[in-house]
C-alpha cells in the first residue's frame, strides 16, 4: 500500500511539477504527516525531490528528473479504455484504476505532450445521457462486469416486457455496451446471442464456470447488427400527418427526429403546411407522440390512428371540463 502512495506521489510531482504538501494529503486522502513521512523516504531513497519556501513554494523534482517507473497492472491496463470517462469508471468500480491508468500515462509523456493532453483533457467532456434523463443505476452492474473480464457465467433474474414478466436466465456475458446513460449485456445463451438490459437484472448470482468465446466475436459489430434489427422490428406502419406552417417553420426546436427528417425531405404546400408520412412503433405510442403537438400537427392516416387520438382528446376534456 506504501509503496503504490510513493509512486503516487513520484509521479505527481512528475505530471504537475509542484504540489504543497496539503495538495498531496488531499489527491492520496492521506494526512500532512503521512506526506510528509512519504517524501522524507523518497528522498531516502535517492529520488531527487525537494521543498521551495515560501507562499508559492512546494514540494518539486530536480529540473529534467523523470522516473521510468510507470507500468500499468492488470486492472489499470484494463481501465483505460474508460480514462475520460469517469462516470462509466465508477458505475464499473474502476475510478480509482482510472486515475492510477491516467496518471501513469501523462508521466510517460515528454513535457510538451503532457501539457497538450492536459489541455485536451479540460476542454472536451463526454456526457452520455440524453436530455431529460438520469443515468441508470444497477446494483449489478460490476458483477456483470467482473463477469464479462474473467468469462465467467452468471445466473440472473430477468424482467422483460412481455409475459412471464419475470425469468431465470443463465448468461455467458460477452460484453457490455453503454448507450445513452443504459448499460446492456450482450451475452451467449441457448438461444444464441441477446441483449439484456442490466437495470432489468433483479438478482445476480455469480459462478465460478467459465466459458469458451466463439472465436472471432465483434461486440462493435454485434451491436451494430442489433441496432438495425431494432428498427426494422419497431416500426409497424406509417402515419400520414398534415404539419402547420407554423411549426414546419420551427422543426429546429422540435425533439422528434422522425418527423423533422421528414419535413425537412418535403415540399410545403401554399399556405406552408407540409403533408409527410411518418413511421410509427404503435397507434398507442404514435397518439402519445402526436398529441403533444396540438392542432399543429394533424393525423391524416391511419383511421385507428386518428380514432385513438379522437378518444385520447375526449378523456382529457372529461377531465380538465369538470
Amino acid at each position: 500500500m506504501r509503496s503504490s502512495r510513493l509512486l503516487s506521489i513520484l509521479l505527481l510531482l512528475q505530471t504537475r511539477r509542484q504540489l504543497t504538501a496539503r495538495e498531496l494529503a488531499d489527491e492520496l486522502e492521506v494526512s500532512l504527516r503521512t506526506i510528509y513521512r512519504d517524501v522524507d523516504a523518497l528522498a531516502a531513497a535517492g529520488v531527487p525531490v525537494y521543498a521551495d519556501q515560501g507562499r508559492a513554494g512546494g514540494y518539486r523534482l530536480v529540473e529534467g528528473y523523470r522516473t521510468r517507473l510507470t507500468g500499468l497492472n492488470e486492472q489499470e491496463a484494463a481501465a483505460l479504455f474508460l480514462v475520460g470517462m469517469p462516470g462509466a469508471a465508477a458505475a464499473l468500480g474502476l475510478t480509482e484504476q482510472t486515475s492510477a491508468a491516467e496518471l501513469k500515462l501523462l508521466a510517460a509523456l515528454a513535457p510538451d505532450q503532457r501539457d497538450r493532453a492536459g489541455r485536451l483533457k479540460n476542454r472536451f467532456h463526454l456526457d452520455l445521457p440524453a436530455w431529460y434523463q438520469d443515468a441508470e443505476t444497477s446494483p449489478y452492474l460490476a458483477q456483470v462486469a467482473d463477469a464479462v473480464l474473467h468469462d465467467r457465467r452468471i445466473k440472473v433474474l430477468y424482467r422483460r416486457w412481455e409475459a412471464p414478466r419475470e425469468v431465470e436466465r443463465v448468461l455467458e456475458p460477452y460484453g457490455l455496451v453503454l448507450k445513452n446513460g443504459s448499460w446492456y449485456v450482450v451475452s451467449a445463451t441457448a438461444n444464441g446471442m441477446r441483449t439484456y438490459r442490466v437495470s432489468s437484472i433483479l438478482e445476480l448470482t455469480p459462478t465460478e464456470e467459465e466459458f469458451e468465446r466463439s472465436e472471432g466475436f465483434d461486440l462493435a459489430g454485434f451491436w451494430q447488427e442489433h441496432l438495425d434489427q431494432f428498427d426494422q422490428v419497431r416500426f409497424t406502419g406509417q402515419a400520414v400527418v398534415r404539419v402547420s406552417a407554423r411549426l414546419a417553420a420551427k422543426m429546429h426546436d422540435v425533439s422528434f427526429p422522425l418527423l423533422v427528417k421528414a419535413v425537412a425531405a418535403a415540399e410545403p404546400a401554399e399556405d406552408g403546411s407540409v403533408t409527410v408520412t411518418v413511421p410509427i412503433e404503435s397507434i398507442g405510442n404514435a397518439a402519445a407522440a402526436f398529441c403533444r403537438f396540438g392542432n399543429a400537427v394533424e393525423v391524416l392516416e391511419p383511421p385507428e390512428l386518428r380514432a385513438e387520438l379522437a378518444c385520447l382528446a375526449r378523456t382529457l376534456l372529461d377531465v380538465y371540463e369538470s
